[in-house]
């Protein structure tokens, strides 16, 4: 056989590739490979095997894993990629204990991402976000969704989307665009926020015409919109066409994991403060739970989301960075799954279906994303790590060797001296 590139010597491999999403205790079930290799072709897997029965394979380029670990890329669930500025100057108030009230009262907070996307040009916010992703891209990641939701009016939502669908042509990573334009309620509909969905709803035709986004997102909280509210919105997203997803009960638990279910929703995304009611209703459901810990690490929350529970109960569970500058300002995933281990109680094992296969159906990439199989997409990393249980037990580092996306090599780690 006659390969491009034949990766040898890998001392475990993880092709994760089971129907999915993979629910409740089967999360834990991991078949681990050992002594393998997988040869790549026109951008595509095309053997998987033991490394002794490779001997037929010709390749042009050869790379050696020397026992390391071999992954599919990990699949980024829930990001907010496009916006403009940044938010550093909050850190110092919030740790004086200034009220997030206040911090919008001094012109901070999430509507001055707002004001700064709104003045930012399209150009200026591609490239922002090529250089995000080319840092998800070092961590490992290969398939990234991207919300909208800092524009909160017709044009900058749709200036952001745009931004997405540019960035997808311009960049390796494949991505999935969610309108989040029920975001939060702008100051010019501080007094009338149904009528600030109505306007948001209005781009529905628009979004599906120019194929802007897949997917349709609202944030229901308190101060924000409202079960009822949302449910109706969602609909409408429905009735055009789209699959919806939900930001739902992070703050409160105003019911949000349990109109997720209703709403037949691809994903319910926080999830922090979710009932007993709606764990059992996810666990019964299609609906994949993406949990978000970076967001309650970074804001100083002594609540997490209820992990444990919803697995055990027998939900599907992906876990994501929640990338956005206010709340979660990392891009580092492989860290998220530092804290799934240490926050969530989550093992290895249901880690790792968290980052890909469930991530990627939580997205609505599950036949491409998130495995290694034959015939699929050749989105592979190298790690500098001999098993997969040491990604997430050795934390804050960088533990990509080699990240491929679709047969290319998008980031190798340069050795030291060379």
């Amino acid at each position: 056989m006659q390969v491009d590139t034949l990766i040898t010597n890998i001392g475990e491999l993880l092709t994760m590739d089971k129907a999915g999403p993979v629910k409740g205790a089967d999360m834990n079930d991991l078949p681990v490979d050992e002594n393998m290799a997988v040869a790549l072709k026109d951008g595509k897997v095309a053997w998987i095997g033991k490394a002794l029965d490779a001997d037929n394979i010709t390749a042009e380029k050869v790379v050696d894993a020397k026992g390391r670990l071999v992954t599919p890329g990990l699949v980024e669930a829930h990001t907010h990629l496009v916006f403009g500025g940044s938010r550093e100057g909050e850190m110092a108030l919030k740790q004086q204990g200034v009220p997030y009230l206040e911090i919008l009262k001094q012109g901070g907070g999430i509507l001055s991402t707002v004001e700064a996307t709104r003045k930012a040009s399209e150009a200026e916010l591609l490239e922002k976000a090529l250089f995000h992703l080319d840092r998800m891209a070092s961590y490992g990641i290969t398939t990234v969704e991207a919300k909208s939701g800092y524009g909160l009016n017709k044009d900058t939502e749709l200036k952001q989307l745009r931004v997405v669908k540019e960035a997808n042509n311009r960049h390796a990573l494949d991505l999935v665009s969610t309108f989040l334009g029920a975001h939060a309620i702008p100051e010019e509909h501080k007094d009338d926020p149904d009528a600030f969905l109505d306007e948001m709803a209005d781009l529905f035709d628009e979004i599906k015409e120019e194929n802007l986004a897949e997917f349709v997102d609202i944030f229901t909280e308190t101060g924000v919109f409202t079960v009822e509210q949302s449910r109706k919105f969602l609909q409408k997203a429905k009735d055009k066409g789209f699959d919806v997803k939900i930001h739902a009960d992070e703050i409160d638990p105003l019911g949000g994991t349990q109109l997720a279910v209703e709403m037949g929703a691809i994903s319910g995304d926080h999830l922090a403060v979710a009932t007993d009611e709606g764990i059992r209703q996810l666990s019964k459901s299609d609906t994949i739970g993406v949990i978000l810990p970076g967001t309650s690490f970074y804001l100083g929350k002594e609540t997490y989301a209820r992990a444990r529970e919803m697995i055990d109960t027998g939900a599907a569970i992906a876990i994501s960075t929640d990338f956005n500058p206010g709340s979660s300002v990392t891009e580092n995933l492989q860290f998220i799954m530092t804290l799934a281990a240490l926050k969530l109680n989550m093992s290895p094992a249901e880690i790792w279906h968290a980052v890909t296969v469930n991530a990627a159906h939580a997205i609505g990439r599950g036949e491409t994303a998130g495995h290694i199989r034959k015939g699929g997409n050749a989105d592979i990393v190298i790690w500098d790590a001999p098993n997969h249980m040491y990604i997430p037990y050795h934390y804050g580092v960088n533990h990509a060797n080699t990240v491929i996306k679709n047969g290319v090599v998008l980031y190798e780690r340069q050795e030291i001296g060379s």
